[in-house]
């Protein structure tokens, strides 16, 4: 078996350090990355030549980004006899900020997921996904300029931390008979419990109220007129209920200043009435706070299409979230545009990602949108404080769009657009950022 090296470390880098909450970041900051599998190869031979000329753009030779690879999924199973080498995740954890591309997990035995793996190992329990319409982008909304919200989903818990005993399993038995001996009333709710697979998620109050605080102060920061936590408490009470309980017990407590909760307006309308009580929501909002409230998962997969205005900042589970956010972005122009953040606010460490899947069938084939990894790299330099230089990646996505120069994915559904390549994408997001340079 092959020793794991030690990654490369890049020359006239610096490490970002992490001090009373706050990215401390030098003017060369050491970033990992991961090229991930599959299309991995070609979204990043356009993501990282408009990243470092937006970078150059916005500051010239007094900063730049020194990167320094790290192997996970294929390439480090080819080179190291391992999916995660140990080395990676420490190469994330001591450089704090990271990127990666679309990583596969092989069918078998083994991870579950790399992307979870990676997540839980450092409890990167943030997963933040903006969702918004740049003009052109083909929809199939009519009104797609109303869809604007950052998703703040649950990374670590729910049933991608789930236990399951497969049906007619040792453990599965033994499961079956402890519940109909301890919890006969439970047990009765299997319907077919001989041929029932069985799950068992994990949904914890520390867990939910720092990814529900996350998204508070993310909407306290950019000025973000509400929060919304999405969950099926009407069926699953002591989880996804308790998911939004402990959300609002943790929002009156922590942000009774700056925040108005539903709660608040249910207690005032139980004793004096609904117009007391929006009476109050609405002094509330005009001072500025941030309204509080939830909403059933289905009730909102409706109003998000019927009514999208009304979501601002979304905090929902892991299942929820991952289905809720590909949802939106299916409003806005699918995955291959979609940006995605995965952090923990108390360690500092962060990756930001392709969201997409590795889609092996169109591997350097050099055709693919690279949309979703520019603009988690837009992510990333607005967390590093470089927002001259996250302004100009997103005015070039947004020229490129717009003058209709696009990959196949938007061309198929584009009249008069201008069919090119994934790295001539990259080039034309390049020109765009020039120009809004002038």
């Amino acid at each position: 078996m092959p020793q794991n090296p030690q990654p490369i470390l890049p020359e006239n880098g610096s490490p970002i350090t992490f001090q009373a909450g706050q990215w401390i970041v030098p003017d060369t900051p050491i970033i990992p990355w991961i090229e991930g599998d599959g299309i991995g190869w070609d979204v990043w031979q356009a993501a990282r030549p408009v990243l470092d000329n937006a970078v150059q753009l916005a500051y010239g030779s007094s900063r730049k980004i020194a990167w320094m690879e790290v192997l996970a999924g294929g390439k480090a199973q080819q080179a190291l006899g391992t999916l995660l080498p140990d080395e990676t995740i420490e190469a994330f954890r001591t450089y704090r900020v990271g990127m990666k591309g679309p990583l596969t997990t092989p069918i078998g035995k083994g991870y579950r997921s790399l992307n979870v793996a990676l997540r839980r190992a450092l409890d990167l329990y943030v997963c933040m996904r903006p969702v918004r319409w740049l003009p052109g982008v083909p929809s199939p909304v009519k009104n797609p300029q109303d869809v604007d919200m950052v998703v703040f989903r649950e990374n670590t818990e729910d049933i991608y931390a789930g236990i399951e005993f497969e049906t007619g399993s040792r453990l599965n038995k033994l499961f079956l008979q402890w519940l109909e001996e301890n919890a006969p009333e439970e047990f009765a709710k299997i319907r077919f419990p001989a041929t029932s697979g069985i799950g068992i998620k994990p949904v914890s109050s520390q867990g939910s109220t720092r990814l529900i605080r996350a998204a508070i102060e993310y909407a306290i920061r950019h000025n973000r007129a509400s929060v919304t936590m999405i969950h099926k408490g009407n069926i699953m009470k002591y989880t996804e209920g308790a998911f939004a309980e402990w959300g609002y017990a943790m929002a009156e407590k922590e942000f009774g200043d700056v925040v108005f909760t539903n709660r608040e307006w249910l207690r005032v309308r139980n004793a004096r009435g609904s117009e007391a009580a929006n009476h109050e929501k609405a002094a509330a909002l005009s001072q500025g706070k941030i309204f509080l409230r939830d909403v059933i998962t289905d009730a909102a997969l409706e109003q998000s299409l019927s009514r999208p205005k009304e979501f601002e900042v979304i905090a929902t589970l892991n299942l929820n979230g991952d289905l809720f956010s590909d949802a939106l972005m299916g409003q806005v122009g699918g995955l291959g545009i979609a940006p995605g953040g995965n952090f923990n606010n108390e360690s500092g460490v962060a990756i930001f990602e392709a969201t997409h899947g590795t889609a092996p069938i169109f591997a350097h084939q050099n055709r693919v949108n690279p949309s979703s990894l520019i603009l988690s790299g837009e992510l990333m330099l607005r967390h590093l404080g470089w927002h001259e230089a996250a302004d100009l990646v997103l005015a070039g996505v947004r020229g490129a769009v717009a003058a209709k120069t696009v990959t196949f994915d938007f061309h198929r559904l584009m009249e008069d657009a201008t069919l090119v390549k994934t790295s001539e994408f990259g080039d034309a997001i390049i020109n765009h950022m020039q120009i809004a340079k002038l």
